[in-house]
């Protein structure tokens, strides 16, 4: 029960959603960039919520199943093929004993995928999670990104996993974000270090994703952010989502491998909703900040529940509904 990696993709690693816990003790959360679309997709399958699956950016994999199971894309649509015939993303699809699962590349808006399987990625557990942080070779498969010959080892699907095949996400029940869809943000613990000018430009100009942009933290360019207080403070912890302005005055919006602490000022706080959305840019895309309440952060994130609530649903129903399971 597993599957070869044929060839790797440009950045492919095992994830679920994250090693909570232990950021007092200097351990990066790590996870799926995009927890929302992860979810989704073991939801598709019957899956339980933090089961592992790969995470795909922007070049996927070649990889041969070893065994019969369902499999789904969520996130990003990334040209996947199954045996050669194309398979679209937030679809369910059977793959047999010897399959072939390929991408061809970015084909729509985004850059991050999940491949998600019947029963997800057997992968030794660390501190309770199964997410691969490689700056520290923790997790996943042995600390790393995916390479050519090696061989992922698969839980046992879950009964009734085949009731699963041809279930389609709901269009309007996918989280998919706009290109040009700003990021909800709000106001961060040290916004009084910058002044009405610099804060009137973060919120009201456009930035660019830079080249140095990664899974720890969204570099972008753009204008300076002006301050009236120094940008070095005493070092305190980092959130997801944080929005930190170093000396040079240019944003760094913290993602999932973020360090646990961090000593520049922040200006704002990027909600998780629009983290996600960030995580599928590419360097040069443009990004705009609009300032937004708590509350309109939570809004989001309950509207989501909502809607996965309902992807189950709909799940469910579509199962009563097929007669042949394939047992």
């Amino acid at each position: 029960m597993s599957m070869k990696i044929v060839k790797p993709g440009l950045l492919t690693t095992v994830q679920d959603l994250g090693r909570w816990g232990y950021q007092s003790g200097g351990v990066p959360v790590s996870g799926a960039m995009d927890p929302f679309s992860f979810r989704v997709g073991n939801v598709l399958l019957g899956n339980a919520p933090n089961d592992a699956a790969l995470e795909i950016t922007a070049l996927g994999p070649e990889v041969v199943f070893g065994d019969e199971r369902c499999v789904a894309l969520t996130g990003a649509d990334l040209g996947m093929k199954i045996d050669g015939a194309p398979a679209e993303p937030w679809r369910v699809y059977r793959v047999l004993a010897g399959s072939r699962v390929a991408f061809g590349g970015m084909s729509g808006g985004g850059c991050r995928g999940y491949l998600c399987v019947s029963g997800g990625i057997d992968v030794a557990p660390v501190m309770g999670s199964r997410a691969t942080y490689t700056r520290a070779k923790m997790g996943g498969f042995e600390g790393r990104a995916l390479a050519a010959g090696d061989s992922v080892r698969l839980c046992d699907p879950y009964p009734l996993w085949r009731s699963a095949e041809g279930f389609v996400c709901p269009a309007e029940l996918r989280p998919i974000h706009s290109p040009d869809e700003p990021l909800m943000t709000t106001d961060g613990p040290q916004l009084s270090a910058f002044s009405e000018e610099g804060i009137a430009v973060f919120y009201g100009e456009a930035f660019t994703v830079s080249n140095e942009a990664d899974r720890m933290g969204y570099r972008l360019d753009g204008p300076e952010i002006a301050r009236v207080k120094p940008a070095d403070i005493v070092s305190d912890g980092i959130c997801w989502g944080a929005v930190q302005i170093p000396g040079h005055g240019k944003p760094i919006v913290m993602m999932a491998d973020r360090q646990t602490t961090g000593g520049y000022t922040k200006i704002a706080v990027v909600s998780l909703w629009s983290v996600a959305a960030l995580s599928m840019k590419m360097s040069g895309e443009s990004v705009r900040f609009k300032r937004v309440s708590p509350k309109e952060c939570a809004a989001l994130l309950a509207a989501f529940e909502r809607n996965l609530a309902r992807i189950d649903e709909s799940r469910a129903t579509y199962r009563s509904r097929n007669r042949y399971w394939g047992y």
